[in-house]
């Protein structure tokens, strides 16, 4: 217990001991309690996480201190459940009434124990109950302490928006103990540093400084595990004391000012106004300290734009955030991994920020910094919504310069440069003693390098003057290895200085053994092999991680550098060279670093580099003897007082370049022709040869440009000392005209490490400039670019694409300005790697106006189908189609009303149609199905699917209906089936009118209508079923499938191609059948073990066919066969003659007509030959709508290598069309293959994306092998292989075991009694069919602990979980899926590689096997009404979840005893509708107030008799059970295989299924969570039911 002495007081509103602080309070704040808030009634309400923690040590202390009252005080407790999803209306009420029923009074005092949540809910329960009584806070995370506890705001959320519905009600007490935070979890404590950074970054800087100055410390603290009941802070216990502290005065200090929020609090809610927003969205993934840390960068963005805010203090206000591991953007990788990719609209994120209690009226109002620990403001600042949507958009448009700018000189001093921060910060870290570094660069690149040598702890930083200065007090220590990989982003300067840095870390007094470095995507794919290389040869141990020559690396630590002569290949990047010469004086022998292999690139940037150390105290001499070499002196560096960084000459290239395009004047005051930096010569060298007027001094550079429009090209410009200024100049020299009809062609030679930049610099420019009309061409080492009048700029339709690099963005900035029309550009966000507020300089100092827009990237790719998924699905069709079938089974997947708009009519008419026809006639008819069609579109345009009558299309109005919607982004499906069926069906359905006409001209003449007015079409042979047929329930639940699929599919919501992508290896079958129908027998083992199907529409015949290719028709039922019978995504291939098929490659016009008619039906993927036109390749990618490309090209000569640039160009053209890319070559020798993989790891290095790359013949079936991605398979009951050596699934299986590739996995079955157990039947059987190495054993145990080993071993692969371990199983996994948490039983093991690690995830496929069981019995009918289980095990909870997640509103439950029923459904989310029956007369009532059953799952024991109250319970639903054709009775027990339940239920007319049904399903379900294959269903099905 704290003594009194301990504690400290913080005042608040005239209360000197309100808010108590301390170390173990709990005691003291019992007796505190007692002693000076008395009451008859105590209550403490916290959440079930806590209340094991707490509540008890809480309750006994009360107890014992209560006892010397008289009389004594009763004590209550209270839980509700954890989380912001409590803070609601419903739980107030709850705990109101609850409250009351225990007859609390006025005088009762609650005690809120928890976070926010709790703080804020239960104090405005205080507030309310009673009319207000007494409480107290006791904060138990770092959230709450700082903030929420403190000020007496109280609320609740509303679905409109936080906190929006409260009072201001003071607690009495607020006892801040600092032991709740020894249990908090690491992400909660970062959650609450946010707000003390908050609150530093408003009122104090000197709390900030501490802040920065300590961070590693407070974390390390924070990840210790506190031993022998010691505090984890027990080293940190004042700085933890003051950092908190300072944040609580603060707070108190301004609610005691302004306690009801006039003016002076809203500094309190600083990020939070956007923060709020965010929130919103992304809640509950995403922490409310997490959003406020990036509502306080963004926030922090506006007041820099308005010009009240420094950009150094945006970016250590940015820094602060990252060092405490808090997220600064919503594309932090960890804020999209929690949100699943959750999108954060701007329009959404306004008007959620227009419902802000700070607001004045419609002015939105937002707290603006002015500097560190200070506001502009001493209250809130109104803020246009255009500012605010400038800085929350991720897009941009740029409209034309005003022509006020020549009116005065523009002076610019550009951001300090980063190849000079990036040097300095390593020289400056690794040097002895103290230095000011000045004018550094906040940005992106350098904070990752800043963040780095932090971690690695060779350094201390501090900054001063408002952070415009960084003291760096260097060569504290030697470098050490850091606790978590070093994440760079994009930084390239950082990632290759650093690799050479990290090879001098040592492990440390932590004796970590390695350091790891890595990056995004982006970073990955960049070059760093020829450094590597140099430094293994010097004695380094460096391995990849992923892909050879890039990141990520590991290095081992304490090695270093052995020293002497290094050879270094410098073609590529002089950062290479840059960092060997930084880090080689701390070698173990001086360094000779010779550059080989060719004149090194980027000269310049050499000699800056040697320059810099030489201001730190290291000599590098060039040797005399030998060219490109170095020698390095051992030594130590050390710091100068003070180093001046240059602003960045790549960037003022930007400013100048405006002048220059203009024909204004602009000067960079402080790079002259003295400076370090090789672009500093692009005023002399590009500028004024194009015809500007330049003065350049030693330390300044001015421009004048020419008039608008007179630029002259340059026939030939060097730019290698400037390579990075080239994409400036190209934008230039776009708009150079040559004079007197000159040549207008510039061309830009020495540039060819620009291809491995940030992207392909000389690619990108070549693709964006095109879109403004300008032509431009490659070569080798450079760019040629032909001018255009200005006037003639043409507007980028889809924008400009910045390929996530700055100096694009930055260049085609200034092309747009006097671009005729506003550009708009893509991703903003790429210029924070050297220049974060480069958009403020160009609407403030430029006259440029800006607008943010939220509008994606659009390429080739984009789709000109554009679709609201939650539109109203309508279904167009002949009458007999099946549209009303179609149409239930549609709102039944999409859980929405389905309305038939031909009884619509008769119900609101009063009369059958034909009595309408009869007494109106046909036009009177079609007048009133216009006025319901309109009617319904118009009211209810989302939310429903809609069946149109067969003549829907037949007047021109409808038809202009129906276009309009689906232009609207409306969803219209014609349903169609073989139209012989059709007829047949009308001829004997007597219940609407007969046809006038005969039925084939009926359908002739609106087979166009309906094709015209419908976004999609769902063939189907059989879309009308017989509900009474027993043979039709396959067919129909295989229907229910595919339609479901298909609805994903044409509204995007389909995730089949992502799941796809995820998979380490996937394959499709290329069916070679004529005709599909014919081999429905066989197609469920050649698809066996594939990932997808190809319909070769070539190879189809069907039959009489005298043409070169099959009908439209006959493919669409093809089709539909196919989509019927493999639940598989379908690969839609017409393959012509040249490339390897049969498709005559002069019907061009035949092959789009089937491929956009492919789109239509929904498939998965078309095949888009990339030999067609250009014409055809736009108009089927603009139309795909949510099916993917697969750009192809064939060489079945083989005469062209993979080295052949022809290849690069075709993938190039693949990449730009389509969303996988194939490309297929013919082998001659083994080593094809190889240098196959090389050309693959080249090109998706330069541009990523899936590619399917292979070698056709015997001997390149060692491509098919290796290829990872959708590997084109064949089977043995095919008639034919589609192409020469291609191999099955078994066979690329097996090649991968004898390679290597395929590692022999072994899997268990952990439980007992399972020795009759049929899983391994079921899953060697299914290794053994595709070729997998893989076996299945039983591990018989009772004890559970025994199996971690087992689950940790290097070949586990995965495991089946029965009892009695489907829950003591979970303590040993990493992760819980979803399902299993809420079924609360695992039974599923999957081993996940990880990040270089194995997690154990537990999951749980019983309920899968259940509803799949299930499903199969019931079809074709559908889910509805009730269901009923019996019994209360593990087992049941996974029919629970199976039945509601079918769809059952109800599920009653039964047991042999009833104790356990209340445990199940209190476990389950109240909207389950778990109704617990005792006996057969509760049973009864029960049907007839909610449903008799259809479906009952049985999971209690088979072999021992029935309890007595259970088969009154079944007598009774099998008596009276649901009113359906079809119920069904589901048996889990296995013993016997049919149980006296299944013959009771049979003979009542219950269809009967046993439980091995449900054993082979989740089998099948476990196979593919295991393999990502799916099991060959009819080998599994074998080996479970051939020896029962």
């Amino acid at each position: 217990m704290a003594s009194v002495k301990d504690i400290v007081n913080v005042p608040i509103l005239g209360k000197d001991n309100l808010i108590q602080v301390g170390y173990n309070l709990r005691q003291h704040l019992v007796e505190d309690v007692l002693e000076n808030i008395k009451s008859s009634t105590y209550v403490i309400i916290t959440d079930t996480n806590l209340a094991p923690l707490y509540l008890p040590s809480l309750e006994e202390a009360f107890r014992n201190a209560s006892q010397k009252y008289t009389p004594v005080p009763r004590l209550l407790t209270y839980t509700i459940p954890p989380g912001e999803t409590s803070k609601s209306r419903a739980t107030k009420a709850e705990i109101e009434d609850w409250l009351l029923s225990e007859e609390c009074t006025r005088d009762t005092v609650i005690l809120a124990m928890g976070g926010g949540v709790i703080g804020d809910m239960i104090g405005y329960v205080a507030a309310t109950f009673m009319r207000g009584v007494r409480f107290c806070q006791i904060p138990t995370t770092l959230l709450a302490m700082v903030d929420s506890s403190i000020g007496g705001k109280t609320a609740i959320d509303t679905p409109l928006g936080k906190n929006l519905i409260g009072a201001f009600w003071q607690p009495e007490r607020i006892y801040i103990d600092f032991s709740f935070l020894e249990t908090l979890p690491e992400r909660e404590f970062i959650n609450g540093m946010a707000e003390v950074i908050k609150t530093a970054a408003i009122w104090s800087e000197e709390d900030f400084i501490r802040l920065e100055d300590n961070n590693e410390i407070v974390l390390n603290a924070m990840r210790k595990t506190g031993q022998s009941g010691a505090s984890k802070f027990a080293e940190i216990k004042d700085l933890l004391q003051a950092i908190v502290l300072g944040s609580v005065r603060t707070k108190a200090y301004v609610v005691s000012a302004d306690e009801r929020e006039g003016g002076l609090r809203n500094l309190l809610n600083f990020g939070h106004s956007i923060g709020h927003a965010y929130e919103a969205i992304l809640t509950p993934q995403i922490l409310h300290g997490e959003c406020v840390a990036i509502g306080m960068v963004k926030e922090a963005e506006l007041a820099r734009f308005l010009g009240v805010l420094k950009p150094i203090a945006v970016g250590r206000l940015t820094k602060c955030l990252t060092a405490y591991g808090l997220p600064t953007t919503v594309e932090d990788k960890r804020i999209k991994k929690l949100s699943g990719g959750k999108h954060c609209p701007v329009d959404q994120l306004l008007k959620i920020m227009a419902v802000d209690k700070k607001n004045d009226g419609k002015n939105k109002k937002i707290v603006l910094l002015s500097g560190i620990g200070k506001t502009y403001e001493k209250k809130a600042s109104t803020v246009q919504d255009d500012v605010i949507r400038k800085i929350l958009a991720v897009d941009l448009e740029i409209g034309q310069v005003s022509s006020k700018l020549g009116e005065k000189e523009t002076v610019i001093t550009p951001p300090g440069s980063k190849s000079i921060t990036n040097r300095a910060l390593v020289l400056a870290s690794l040097a002895k003693g103290t230095c000011r570094l000045k004018n550094m660069l906040a940005s992106d690149d350098t904070q990752h390098m800043l963040t780095a040598m932090q971690l690695l702890g060779s350094a201390e930083f501090q900054w001063e003057n408002e952070g415009e200065v960084l003291v760096v007090n260097g060569g504290l220590q030697s470098l050490k290895a850091p606790a978590q990989e070093l994440y760079l982003g994009n930084a390239g300067t950082a990632a290759r200085f650093l690799t050479t840095v990290c090879t001098l870390v040592n492990s440390g007094e932590a004796k970590r053994e390695e350091v790891v470095l890595t990056g995004n995507a982006r970073m990955k794919q960049r070059p760093i092999g020829p450094l590597v290389d140099s430094l293994r040869s010097n004695g380094a141990q460096i391995e990849y991680l992923e892909s050879e020559g890039c990141l990520p690396l590991r290095m081992k630590t304490d090695v270093g550098l052995k020293g002497g002569r290094i050879e270094l290949a410098a073609t590529i990047s002089s950062q290479y060279v840059s960092s060997l010469l930084m880090c080689a004086p701390f070698a173990k022998e001086p360094v000779t670093l010779a550059l080989v292999g060719g004149q090194p690139i980027s000269q310049l940037y050499i000699d800056m580099t040697i320059s810099m150390m030489a201001s730190f105290g290291i000599q590098v001499t060039r040797s005399k003897t030998e060219a490109n070499t170095y020698h390095i002196p051992l030594g130590e560096y050390v710091n100068p007082a003070e180093y001046v960084i240059e602003s960045d000459a790549s960037s003022a290239t930007y400013p100048l370049a405006i002048a220059a395009i203009t024909g204004t004047k602009c000067t960079i005051p402080n790079i002259g022709s003295g400076s370090l930096q090789g672009d500093a010569r692009f005023a002399v060298d590009v500028l004024r040869p194009m015809g500007c007027t330049v003065e350049q001094t030693l330390t300044s550079t001015t421009v004048q440009g020419p008039p608008v429009g007179t630029l002259q090209p340059l026939p030939h410009v060097d730019m290698e000392p400037m390579t990075d200024a080239f994409l400036t100049a190209s934008v230039l020299a776009a708009v150079a005209q040559g004079r007197n009809g000159a040549d207008n062609t510039t061309n830009i030679t020495g540039i060819a490490n620009q291809r491995v930049k940030e992207c392909n610099r000389i690619a990108a420019m070549i693709h964006e400039l095109a879109k403004f009309g300008v032509v431009c061409n490659e070569l080798p080492d450079g760019i040629s670019i032909n001018g255009i009048n200005y006037k003639n700029l043409k507007k980028p339709a889809d924008g400009v694409f910045c390929y996530d690099d700055h100096r694009v963005a930055m260049s085609f900035s200034v092309l747009s300005i006097i671009a005729s029309e506003p550009v708009l550009l893509l991703d903003k966000q790429c210029v924070g790697k050297t220049w974060p507020y480069w958009w403020d300089v160009l609407e403030n100092n430029f006259m440029v106006p800006i607008k943010g827009v939220e509008i994606k990237p659009v390429s080739h790719k984009s789709t000109s189908i554009q679709v609201d998924k939650d539109s109203s699905v309508v279904l167009i069709g002949m009458r007999g189609a099946g549209k009303t079938t179609m149409g239930v089974l549609a709102a039944n997947i999409l859980h929405r009303p389905f309305v038939d708009l031909d009884q619509y009519m008769e119900e609101i008419t009063g009369k059958t149609i034909p009595q309408i026809i009869e007494e109106a006639g046909w036009e009177g008819f079609r007048k009133k199905e216009t006025q319901i069609l309109e009617e319904f579109l118009r009211t209810k345009p989302k939310g429903y699917v809609a069946a149109c009558g067969g003549g829907v299309v037949e007047t021109p109005d409808n038809r202009d209906i129906l276009n309009a919607y689906i232009k609207a982004g409306g969803i219209v499906v014609h349903i169609h089936r073989n139209i012989d069926a059709v007829i047949q069906y009308l001829n004997i359905d007597k219940t609407r009118p007969a046809f006038v006409d005969d039925l084939m001209g009926v359908w002739l003449r609106r087979k166009p209508f309906f094709k015209e007015c419908s976004s999609f079409q769902y063939y189907s042979p059989s879309a009308r079923i017989d509900q009474s047929s027993e043979s039709s329930s396959a067919s129909f639940r295989n229907i229910s499938i595919d339609f479901a699929r298909f609805l994903r599919n044409i509204s995007g919501e389909g995730r089949f191609h992502e799941a796809l992508m995820r998979k380490q290896r996937s394959s499709f079958v290329s069916l070679t059948f004529p005709d599909v129908r014919g081999a429905l027998s066989t197609l469920s083992k050649v698809t066996e073990g594939s990932d997808a199907v190809e319909l070769r529409v070539d190879l189809l015949r069907e039959e009489g066919q005298t043409a070169e290719y099959p009908c439209l028709d006959y493919v669409a039922e093809q089709l539909s066969v196919l989509r019927e019978w493999t639940p598989l995504p379908i690969v839609f291939t017409i393959r012509t003659a040249p490339q390897g098929g049969q498709f005559p490659a002069t019907a061009e016009d035949v092959a789009l007509q089937y491929m956009l008619s492919a789109i239509s039906w929904g498939v998965e993927y078309v095949d888009l030959e990339l030999g067609w036109s250009k014409e055809t390749l736009q108009k089927v990618v603009k139309s795909k709508g949510s099916s993917k490309i697969i750009t192809s090209w064939h060489d079945w000569s083989g005469a062209q290598p993979w080295s052949n640039p022809m290849w690069t160009q075709k993938y190039k053209l693949g990449r730009e069309y389509g969303d996988i890319v194939k490309l297929i070559n013919k082998a001659d020798t083994i080593e094809d293959n190889f240098k196959l993989e090389q050309f693959r790891k080249e090109v998706t290095a330069a541009e990523p994306g899936p590619l399917i790359a292979i070698n056709m013949g015997r001997v390149g079936q060692l491509s098919r092998v290796l290829n990872p991605v959708m590997t084109p398979v064949t089977h043995p009951a095919l008639p034919f292989k589609a192409a020469p050596g291609q191999l099955s699934v078994v066979e690329i299986n097996q090649g991968l075991t004898i390679s290597g590739l395929l590692a022999p996995k072994t899997f268990h079955l952990f439980g007992t009694p399972i020795s009759h157990s049929r899983s391994p039947a079921l899953h060697n059987s299914s290794f053994q069919a595709l070729g997998l190495p893989h076996k299945y054993e039983l591990y018989e145990t009772a004890d559970v602990q025994v199996l971690e080993n087992v689950i940790r071993g290097e070949d586990f692969g995965g495991a089946s979980v029965t009892i009695p371990h489907k829950l003591s199983i979970m303590p040993l996994l990493d992760e819980i899926s979803l399902d299993a948490q809420t079924i609360g039983a695992v039974n599923t093991i999957i081993p996940q590689a990880r990040d270089g690690k194995t997690v154990l995830i537990g999951d749980n496929t019983d309920w899968i096997g259940i509803r799949e069981s299930i499903s199969r019995a019931i079809a074709p009918v559908l889910p509805q009404g009730s269901a009923f289980v019996i019994g209360a095990g593990g087992t049941s909870r996974a029919a629970i979840f199976a039945l509601r997640q079918m769809g059952f509103s109800t599920v009653y439950l039964a047991n042999r005893t009833s104790d356990k029923l209340a445990t199940i459904v209190q476990s389950f989310p109240a909207d389950f509708n778990l109704i617990p029956v005792a006996s057969q007369a509760e049973a009864a009532e029960a049907f007839k107030m909610n449903g008799a059953p259809m479906v009952v799952v049985a999971t209690v024991p088979a072999d021992i008799p029935m309890a007595e109250n259970l088969t009154g319970i079944v007598n009774e639903f099998l008596a009276n059970g649901a009113e359906t054709k079809t119920k069904v009775l589901l048996d889990l027990a296995y013993k016997p295989l049919v149980t006296p339940l299944m013959q009771q239920a049979e003979k009542a007319g219950w269809k009967a299924v046993q439980g091995l049904d449900v054993l082979l399903e989740q089998g099948v379900e476990q196979f593919r969570l295991w393999t990502g294959m799916n099991a060959p269903y009819e080998v599994a099905s074998k080996a479970v039911f051939d020896e029962q």
